[in-house]
């Protein structure tokens, strides 16, 4: 299995993820933990360019679309397809559809950008992704609470919501592998509601 969670800042998304790698390996299962951007050296050298707030210029929108499909090329080929052929689970908090929601829907590129670039640089898609959901100011005080805020997390609120509604477009169109999760649930009730999903695979 091949496993996504996607949501805004502040949702829940490490704690739900964590929560499932244990419970997978648990049950014996050969378990991957990753994340986009970054999950090898390389796209973790990368994730942190994309993150710092310490830039002496600002970076374009296409500069960070292509970075984050610069590290996701070197993470399917370093670790989520090598993984997969093992016949491993992985979980990978963001991916795809991270670059939609964020980039496109937030940003404004176009999605015709994104789709040549998962035509040519994604050769695995998500068997599930988990969309958490929440309203924007319940993600954004949790981001806050955990102290320093990176580049994306200083972002206005209405980036967030356009970012949201990505994710909304996402869902609608992929009901069958991008499934909503309520996020203002207690961390209980959506763990719950996850491994439903999983079960059914």
């Amino acid at each position: 299995m091949f496993i996504s969670f996607e949501g805004t800042e502040g949702v829940g998304k490490s704690t739900l993820i964590r929560r499932i790698f244990e419970t997978l390996q648990a049950q014996g299962q050969q378990v991957v933990l990753t994340r986009e951007p970054g999950g090898t050296p390389m796209a973790e050298q990368i994730r942190a360019l994309l993150l710092s707030v310490n830039h002496d210029e600002a970076m374009s929108n296409d500069t960070e679309l292509l970075l984050m499909y610069a590290a996701r090329a070197q993470h399917l080929a370093q670790v989520i397809v090598p993984a997969l052929a093992a016949g491993k689970t992985v979980l990978c908090d963001r991916f795809t559809d991270a670059s939609f929601a964020y980039q496109c829907a937030g940003r404004g590129l176009s999605a015709e950008k994104l789709a040549l670039l998962n035509q040519n640089f994604v050769s695995q898609m998500p068997n599930l992704t988990f969309w958490l959901d929440a309203p924007i100011e319940i993600g954004m005080s949790r981001a806050r609470a955990r102290g320093q805020l990176d580049r994306f997390e200083q972002e206005k609120a209405l980036f967030f919501e356009k970012v949201r509604s990505g994710y909304a477009l996402l869902c609608q169109n992929e009901p069958n592998r991008i499934k909503r999760l309520d996020a203002t649930q207690s961390a209980d009730e959506v763990f719950a509601a996850a491994m439903q999903h999983i079960a059914i695979l």
